[in-house]
């Protein structure tokens, strides 16, 4: 560069700046990445739906490459999917199914449709390739501690395997295979094998579902078990033997009651695990809040600004009362975690639908997720 242009340089870069911005207004230039590329955006998270796998007949795998600002998740973990359905954007959790670090750079959830589930049913049957849906970054602690324990269980029912999915790759083929356990002898004793496996810990894996046809990931998990011997793997089909009760986890796996569990599935099975563990060996993931049934309440819920009511029971939150009457609800996690969903209470009480408690006072701040009305209520929306 000469001298002049040496001298004249940084006035003109603050010209071409001052234009640039000009030519941008209103938009900024995150707003052209946008339409360029949505997973170039660094203002929302967005996600690209590359392909739906079906599972069993009711349940898909969503592949999902993630755009721009996402972090690494953690075996176990969840994410919030924003989709978009009549103009409406509807936001659901659902497992990553995924173990992290995928080569590919791609995540995937797995779907189990439910009667009258807009979203499921929507990403179940509806969306193809290329669509684009909104991300929240991975959360929730149903994870493995670091180092895993030398043994653990696994006790998992219907949709309820899709966290430790992730789980099991993590521990059998990601780089925990090839840490082994820090501190500790490097050999696990597998009880259903009658061998000795170095390197990643001994596992054993309960897993129920109705039929084998209904096993999400059923010849997966089979072919895992073929594979690794320090992998046991007992399925139950519950329509052929029955519930799985705590009580039959003695001939399935002996030393069950020393092994740190995680357990995931319907909130019967939760209950119960709950009842048999020690909490401190207990680790449990709900896919939606526990809600304590109640009767004889509910009433009339009036949203303020949009004028609109709507007569609710005492077991429906009022974020579901809200959407049922055409209210434009904010939500996030829909599990009383994120606080997506809080919004001022105008007037009335509302109930805890995890621990049946009443409270509230003219101006809280409430979770309408984890909330149902104690009576008549209104709320600012």
């Amino acid at each position: 560069m000469n001298a002049l242009g040496a001298v004249h340089g940084p006035a003109v870069m603050r010209r071409l700046a001052g234009a640039a911005r000009w030519l941008t207004t209103p938009l900024f230039p995150d707003d052209y990445l946008s339409l360029v590329n949505p997973l170039w955006s660094e203002a929302e998270l967005c996600g690209r739906i590359e392909a739906v796998r079906p599972e069993t007949a009711d349940a898909v795998t969503v592949v999902i490459r993630p755009g721009v600002g996402w972090k690494p998740h953690r075996a176990g973990q969840w994410v919030g999917i924003g989709v978009d359905i009549a103009g409406v954007r509807h936001w659901r959790t659902y497992s990553l199914s995924s173990p992290p670090g995928r080569p590919d750079g791609r995540v995937t959830i797995t779907v189990k449709t439910v009667p009258n589930g807009l979203v499921s049913r929507h990403l179940a049957r509806r969306t193809t390739p290329g669509t684009v849906v909104a991300l929240t970054g991975p959360a929730g602690e149903f994870v493995l501690p670091e180092p895993p324990p030398a043994r653990l269980l696994f006790l998992t029912a219907g949709s309820g395997i899709t966290p430790v999915r992730a789980m099991l790759y993590d521990l059998l083929t990601g780089p925990r295979a090839h840490q082994g356990t820090a501190g500790r002898k490097n050999i696990r004793h597998s009880p259903a094998h009658g061998t000795e496996h170095p390197g990643s810990p001994d596992v054993v894996l309960v897993h129920s579902a109705p039929t084998p046809e209904q096993m999400i990931f059923g010849a997966e998990l089979r072919h895992l078990a073929a594979r690794f011997p320090n992998l046991s793997l007992h399925q139950r089909h519950t329509r052929i033997e029955g519930r799985l009760r705590p009580a039959d986890l003695t001939a399935i796996c002996p030393d069950w009651a020393e092994r740190p569990a995680w357990v995931c599935g319907p909130r019967g099975l939760l209950q119960e695990a709950a009842e048999h563990w020690p909490a401190d060996r207990l680790h449990i993931e709900h896919f939606r809040a526990a809600a304590q049934m109640r009767v004889g309440e509910g009433g009339r819920v009036r949203f303020t600004r949009s004028g609109r009511q709507i007569d609710a029971d005492e077991n429906t939150s009022l974020l579901a009362a809200g959407e049922d009457a055409g209210v434009l609800m904010p939500s996030g996690c829909r599990m009383g975690i994120c606080h997506g969903c809080v919004v001022p209470l105008v007037s009335g009480r509302v109930r805890d639908l995890r621990s049946g408690q009443a409270h509230g006072e003219p101006g809280d701040l409430i979770q309408t997720c984890v909330s149902a009305a104690a009576g008549p209520v209104e709320i600012e929306l």
